[in-house]
């Protein structure tokens, strides 16, 4: 009789990755083996809140049994076929997104960074063939301390040394200005402009949400300068801010939405391009592509993520747990928290430098069952799925504070 295969522990499994994956991330010291909703639990059985939901890309919880099923009833029928063809399920998926966001079009594709870098491209061929900036002339305006992902045009306009340093020789077109800062913005906007892309809540820089008034600024700044307006909404989209968007806080409609994370349901890696037909219109076949870009099994759960924000439920959820969020971190101003910034679901807390980092605070609350990331410095940032409850939310606080005081 064959013994059953012993299962390795999280100490064992965490060395065995050490020979054999590229250093490319530094994990908190956690081996994840099963999920469901707000819960993880580690090969030892030991559980976990999960305060991070992948950086939003599980805003609908771990395993949601309506994007599940989903996945299953087209794993049964079909996976792939590429853009070589048609197929049944990515015309309701395109339809359904562009309801959702008041877009015309969208182009698939699969991950954030390839959503940015198919904006890039987009926004520069409508430079070209609609604004009539010269061959090769367009700029693109972004934000200090963006994150747009990591590919080698998108670190080119980063202005974090870790993503930079050492892969250059970097794309040009880009010019940087501060965030949050609309006469910067204005000074460097020009005739050759093809876009402004900014985050309307910048994430990995610490949940920084800029001065009332500043969206709507850019909106009127490019529309006065005839540019593009391109919203990367990647992580603060689809219900995390208690919107669908979050530019709708303020009432902002931009020319091009970029989602993506949330919109693979945790399932799948599934992004979009969403914009008027104005925009999009600009390609023409053999120009872009990606070979699984808006496959059947990736477009069957991004229709059923948008079923899921059609009710409106998720955003009512992140808006009204929001106010137990900010409200929780309100009270532990002064005890370990020196400031902290939230909008629905979403906060950046400075931790005091005196009681440790961000990455030192993240390893205390792991130990309590509770799991978040540390960004820069002392800041961590919470994102619990959207699905986390009342109860979930205001013990993951509770734990906060005492991890603080330890």
């Amino acid at each position: 009789m064959t013994a059953p295969a012993r299962t390795r522990s999280s100490a064992e499994l965490i060395r065995a990755e050490e020979p054999v994956l590229a250093h490319n991330y530094h994990p908190l010291p956690v081996v994840v083996a099963r999920a469901e909703g707000a819960w993880v639990e580690d090969v030892e059985g030991r559980r976990y809140l999960d305060m991070l939901a992948g950086y939003s890309a599980l805003n609908f919880g771990h395993r949601n049994p309506v994007l599940v099923d989903a996945a299953h009833r087209q794993l049964d029928r079909l996976t792939l076929t590429s853009r070589a063809f048609h197929n049944d399920q990515l015309a309701e998926f395109a339809a359904s997104l562009a309801a959702l966001t008041g877009q015309d079009m969208v182009l698939p594709m699969n991950t954030g960074a390839e959503a940015v870098e198919s904006a890039v491209k987009v926004a520069r061929k409508w430079a070209y063939k609609v604004k009539g900036v010269p061959a090769d002339r367009a700029t693109i305006v972004v934000a200090s301390g963006n994150f747009h992902g990591r590919t080698t045009t998108i670190v080119s306009f980063s202005t974090d040394e870790t993503a930079r340093s050492g892969f250059g020789p970097f794309t040009p077109g880009f010019r940087i200005v501060p965030y949050n800062d609309l006469a910067a913005l204005e000074a460097a906007v020009d005739e050759t402009t093809a876009a402004v892309l900014i985050e309307p809540i910048q994430g990995e820089a610490g949940v920084i949400i800029p001065d009332e008034g500043y969206l709507p600024g850019v909106r009127a700044l490019t529309s006065r300068a005839g540019c593009l307006f391109i919203a990367d909404e990647i992580q603060s989209g689809l219900g995390r801010t208690g919107r669908t968007l979050a530019v709708e806080h303020e009432g902002v409609v931009p020319d091009v939405v970029l989602l993506g994370k949330a919109l693979g349901g945790g399932i799948v890696p599934v992004s979009a391009v969403v914009a008027g037909r104005d925009v999009l219109g600009v390609l023409r076949p053999g120009e872009h592509g990606s070979t699984f870009g808006g496959n059947p099994l990736a477009a069957a759960v991004g229709s059923a993520v948008v079923g899921l924000l059609e009710t409106g439920e998720f955003q009512r959820r992140a808006a009204e747990l929001g106010v137990v969020l900010r409200d929780g971190l309100a009270a532990l101003v002064g005890k370990g928290v020196v400031g902290f910034r939230s909008r629905g679901l979403w906060a950046g807390v400075d931790v005091d430098p005196a009681i440790g980092t961000g990455r030192d605070i993240s390893e205390r609350l792991m130990q309590e069952g509770i799991l978040v990331k540390d960004t820069h410095g002392s800041t961590i940032r919470l994102a619990p799925p959207l699905t986390v409850t009342d109860a979930e939310l205001r013990s993951a606080l509770e734990t906060l504070e005492k991890a603080l005081a330890a």
